[in-house]
């Protein structure tokens, strides 16, 4: 598969450029629904393996948008799709949990943390946070120590147990400064013997 088949299909993709000259679009989102049709049924694009909700930043004319990562189990290859809300302030896209059942939790998640509503979604509600919870944590403006909220009743008499510290900035399996050695690798569990 190369991108000039996917764009002799899907005529309004713009072809993003790679660093590993992967197969990456950007895709309107009013296109996006009937796209994901296409990609499945006529592509053999099956499964949709990975879908992330993106805050690009308060500077940018689109703040949020999600990338979505197809896979073709029969022909063995990856599409990525970068779609972007129209609206900062009120961030929606199609759903495509109609197409890719895989997409139902993976949208909640993008709408639990990062505040993008998925239109027609089947059950789109918290994953993550409760109910009640008033913010998206993945959201670039919100603060690394967290922010007080209510908490649900659930937790009524489980106060006290409860205690919410500032989370580092540095440390853990996964976080790692630009141009130094992933943090796993620097992690002695990690090391091949």
């Amino acid at each position: 598969m190369n991108a000039e088949n996917i764009l002799n299909l899907l005529p309004n993709l713009k072809q993003l450029s790679t660093c590993h000259e992967s197969l990456a679009f950007e895709c309107n989102a009013d296109d996006l629904l009937a796209y994901a049709k296409k990609l499945n049924e006529q592509l053999s694009l099956e499964s949709l393996a990975c879908l992330a909700g993106m805050d690009f930043g308060e500077d940018k004319e689109n703040r949020f948008g999600v990338v979505y990562t197809f896979f073709s189990h029969s022909k063995k290859f990856y599409v990525r799709f970068t779609v972007y809300c129209k609206d900062s302030e009120n961030p929606i896209l199609p759903s495509i949990a109609s197409v890719y059942k895989s997409a139902d939790w993976q949208e909640r998640e993008a709408y639990d943390m990062i505040g993008i509503v998925f239109e027609n979604h089947p059950d789109l509600r918290r994953i993550l946070m409760w109910d009640s919870y008033p913010w998206h944590p993945l959201r670039k403006d919100f603060p690394i120590e967290g922010k007080e909220a209510p908490l649900p009743d659930s937790f009524v008499g489980n106060e006290d147990v409860l205690e919410i510290g500032p989370a580092a900035i540095e440390g853990g399996p996964f976080y790692s400064q630009c141009g130094e050695p992933l943090q796993a690798q620097r992690e002695p569990r990690s090391r091949a013997k």
